[in-house]
């Protein structure tokens, strides 16, 4: 049986204004209180820490998500803040042009697939909004009785793990990657391996290094931000 060809979209800078996680930790302390905002000059610190290369981004996405939303958060709560954070960004923070290819994507029949390095609990959110069919994202740890740990369960979807997941869940649903087309979003060169594995690799609002990338391969340059 033929598949349904894919289309598939990076989030953060791609469909999005701006990177979304600084965002939810903002979103997550004001809801929190006056003692959460007060930690996020520390949170800026560990950014510091990670450009320095002290420690990597998965290390970066625990540490700040144990300090602004604590040791463990309760499911229900951060289901709401989540909820909460992904209708003020597509409410306000998603480019048009996004919006109108994500359209025209699902016009022609595509099945819609967000795949993003963000945490599950909020990406999710943002694609039920926009009416996409699946998500892949980075995946968190959870306790027993519902509450959800700063600890990243399996991968950081992110480079090469990204198109691990994808490959991943195009396997576990069935789908025989000869049998459907796949297109490709992403403004990020680390997303090289995801390009180079689809049919379709379209650059989106993209920086330097994947401009000088999408030059040498023969990729389509598109930009969403005008």
């Amino acid at each position: 049986m033929r598949h349904r060809d894919l289309a598939i979209y990076d989030m953060d800078k791609t469909i999005t204004r701006v990177a979304t996680w600084t965002p939810f930790l903002r979103h997550a302390a004001r809801e929190r209180g006056r003692s959460a905002l007060l930690l996020l000059p520390i949170a800026g610190a560990a950014v510091a820490g990670y450009a320095l290369k002290l420690y990597g981004r998965d290390r970066l996405k625990e540490m700040t998500q144990r300090l602004i939303l604590g040791r463990a958060v309760p499911g229900e709560r951060l289901a709401d803040t989540a909820r909460r954070f992904a209708q003020a960004t597509v409410a306000t923070g998603l480019l048009d042009g996004a919006r109108d290819r994500i359209e025209a994507d699902r016009a022609e029949g595509r099945m819609l697939i967000l795949a993003t390095a963000s945490y599950r609990f909020y990406a999710q959110e943002i694609a039920d909004l926009l009416g996409f069919d699946a998500v892949i994202a980075t995946e968190s740890v959870g306790r027993e009785d519902g509450h959800v740990l700063p600890r990243i369960h399996g991968e950081n979807c992110y480079g090469a793990a990204k198109l691990r997941a994808i490959r991943a869940w195009v396997e576990g649903n069935g789908i025989a990657r000869d049998d459907v087309r796949v297109r490709f979003y992403s403004d990020h060169v680390s997303d090289a391996p995801v390009f180079d594995w689809a049919d379709e690799p379209f650059p989106v609002n993209a920086h330097a290094p994947l401009k000088a990338l999408a030059k040498k391969r023969g990729w389509p340059i598109l930009d969403w931000r005008g």
